[in-house]
């Protein structure tokens, strides 16, 4: 019997763990995350959205797992009852020099095989008649969710086959077995960028009986054989990585998106989902507007550095991640290059009044006095050394081994597909 022990207890990790029973049955499955809870952390603090996959470079793994994971979390979400609804987005070009932006999007999106289409400001008005906008783009397969349902569904699923889902147990090691759990045959995921490096799966091989297991895994809470692990430790996924003996090509970078939602007698302005044209340079998709699953609007999020890699304010300050951040090259020759972004996120971050002009970019109507405080979540952004944003989910496959070290949005949507992707090429 393999043991296979899973370390991190968000979407992408109960997805993986769920996965591999589905596929493997009578497989040994563990999950360990650190929180008393499921989807504590990225899951628990994003904006729910299930993405159609328009934003992403045509190929690359978001591009495929997160149209094909659109589809799955729908289904998925049918048949455990969690509720959804595809009310579709809207892109919008506020200003006429927005266009050509709009009109490269809208190319990559026709590449990535989606139905979407160009309208003028007087159709957008009748998907949101408070928007103003020169121009936009509409996509009809846009739909939301609750993911800490899905992770709750996850978790019962799991449970009910048999595995072992352990929370408040954090990680504190990892000591290498006899078949060596170091980067002996490691390679990226095709489809990732900035890490460079060959591409190769694990090792087929399994483990025979009487053997030691491939790593041990040191817990607050006692010692889990591993024949083989896989790390979607999300915010602390390279450290994880490092504690296996692989030494990561990028490293995580917490941004805080702060989020603010409309209050309830201003919710009638806002429908469904209003984006801005995103800048292409970054990953992030700018502050936007988004009716959640329960009624409430939700909006934001921005994208300031966090001190701390669970840093949900700026209150919240930790030593060891404000020195990791203080000493990485790569950070210091991003924020040399983006130096004027940067500081826009924070002034929109310490300012409600800046935060709302940003909303009245896209609803005109909305005024600082429309807007209330909504909570934070923190993106763990992979960062290369020379301060490249890794803009595609990077996947690290060592022997016995697998470390997911870039999985923001959409991760979420593009969760189960994930799973499939990385299960696929698991040893048994």
């Amino acid at each position: 019997m393999t043991r296979y022990v899973v370390i991190g207890g968000g979407i992408v990790g109960l997805a993986t763990a769920h996965r591999i029973v589905t596929d493997r049955p009578g497989a040994e499955v563990t999950v360990l995350e650190k929180e008393p809870t499921l989807g504590a952390h990225q899951t628990g603090h994003n904006s729910g959205v299930i993405h159609a996959g328009v934003y992403y470079r045509p190929g690359s793994l978001k591009a495929r797992l997160c149209r094909a994971g659109a589809r799955s979390m729908l289904d998925f979400c049918a048949e455990q009852g969690i509720p959804t609804r595809v009310c579709g987005k809207l892109i919008v070009a506020v200003e006429p020099v927005e266009l050509p932006g709009l009109r490269a999007l809208h190319e990559r999106a026709g590449a990535n095989g989606l139905p979407v289409r160009l309208i003028g400001p007087d159709e957008a008005r009748e998907h949101e008649p408070a928007v103003r906008c020169a121009g936009a783009m509409w996509v009809p397969p846009t739909a939301i969710v609750d993911f800490r349902a899905v992770c709750a569904a996850l978790g019962r699923l799991l449970a009910a086959a048999g595995a072992r889902v352990r929370t408040g147990v954090r990680v504190t090691g990892i000591t290498p077995g006899t078949t060596g759990a170091g980067t002996t045959g490691a390679g990226i995921t095709p489809g990732t960028t900035g890490a460079g490096g060959p591409s190769g799966p694990a090792s087929a091989a399994g483990p025979t009986a009487g053997t030691r297991p491939a790593a041990v895994v040191h817990t607050t809470d006692g010692d889990v054989p591993a024949d083989v692990l896989v790390n979607c430790a999300g915010l602390h996924a390279d450290r994880i990585a490092r504690l296996a003996g692989v030494d990561p090509p990028a490293r995580i970078v917490p941004f805080r998106g702060e989020y603010h939602e409309l209050r309830p007698e201003r919710r009638d302005l806002v429908r469904g989902l209003i984006y801005p044209v995103p800048d292409p340079r970054f990953p992030f998709l700018g502050v936007h507007l988004t009716r959640m699953i329960d009624g409430s609007v939700h909006a934001g999020p921005n994208a300031v550095l966090a001190l701390h890699r669970e840093g949900y304010s700026w209150r919240r300050v930790a030593g060891r991640d404000a020195l990791d951040l203080a000493t990485y090259p790569g950070l210091w020759r991003l924020a040399r290059r983006h130096l004027r972004y940067g500081a826009a996120e924070v002034t929109r971050s310490l300012s409600r009044r800046r935060f709302a002009a940003s909303l009245a970019r896209l609803v005109p109507e909305v005024t600082a006095a429309d807007i209330r405080p909504a909570g934070a979540g923190v993106r763990a952004q992979a960062i290369a050394p020379d301060g490249a944003l890794i803009d595609d989910f990077l996947i690290v496959r060592g022997d016995r081994q697998v470390h997911v070290l870039n999985a923001p949005s959409p991760a979420a949507t593009s969760s189960l597909e994930i799973a499939k992707h990385i299960v696929a090429e698991l040893p048994s």
